[in-house]
């Protein structure tokens, strides 16, 4: 009984540091010297979102520790956590890193002799070994950590993973979940991109191939984007891309104006 009471406390006390607290706009600016309109700022605790203007400037609602996403095709995306010098003083400023895309170095070995049967022999390579080699079943997948639930069932308030619970707390497990939101929106984003081509969404809908990156974030955030393209729904992916282009469009008039 008093293991449940401890248990109980423990809950309270962690749903109670989940109250958010009173929400601030902030005012940010990119610094960088160049390219900085039309940089896409996340939110990606609330889900708020907003670009830059031609000055690198932007505004945007925060709590305390929620999470900013800044990303763009030219820069490397980063990741700002609203702590309290930010909340309090409700400014930001940030430098991006270019994103430079490079080959990894190669290097040619064994040295070639020009006698094709003797190179080939010389050639050494490796297979890996996997599951299906030695006959036992196994996962080939890409491992990913669990997130353990604070009450593994009912009824087992004696059986308490402390390691979770902490990361329940500590907000470990709320990043997680948002990295990884995070990662399949890009994924998937990419995906769609390929599948329609750079030039369709010029073409129908008149997004510049600069913002197309940005523009796809955007239809992500706010539809079912996402679930159709996977569902193969094409009739309602066009029909997403129709509606929120327009809006976008207009976005994009609007801030040169």
């Amino acid at each position: 009984m008093q293991n449940n009471s401890s248990y109980l406390c423990v809950l309270l006390l962690f749903f109670v540091a989940l109250v958010n607290g009173q929400e601030k706009e902030i005012h940010g600016t990119i610094t960088n010297e160049s390219e900085v309109e039309g940089i896409h700022i996340l939110n990606t605790t609330s889900r708020y979102n907003t670009v830059t203007n031609a000055f690198g400037n932007f505004s945007i609602e925060v709590n305390l520790n929620d999470t900013l996403l800044i990303s763009s095709v030219k820069y490397m995306p980063e990741k700002v956590v609203i702590t309290d010098s930010i909340y309090e003083n409700q400014i930001l400023t940030i430098e991006l890193r270019e994103l430079i895309n490079e080959l990894d170095e190669v290097f040619l070995r064994p040295k070639l002799t020009g006698n094709l049967e003797t190179d080939l022999k010389n050639i050494k390579t490796e297979k890996p070994i996997n599951f299906d080699d030695v006959g036992i079943p196994g996962f080939k997948g890409k491992p990913e950590e669990k997130i353990v639930p604070i009450v593994p069932s009912l009824g087992t308030f004696t059986t308490v993973d402390l390691e979770a619970m902490y990361k329940h707390i500590s907000g470990y497990y709320k990043k997680l979940k948002i990295k990884r939101k995070w990662e399949a929106q890009n994924t998937d984003a990419a995906k769609i991109i390929n599948f329609y081509t750079r030039n369709f969404f010029f073409e129908a809908y008149n997004i510049p191939e600069g913002r197309l990156y940005d523009f796809m974030l955007f239809c992500i955030e706010t539809s079912s984007l996402q679930r159709d393209f996977k569902n193969e729904n094409y009739n309602a992916v066009l029909a997403i891309f129709s509606e929120k282009s327009e809006m976008y469009v207009n976005r994009l008039s609007e801030k040169k104006e």
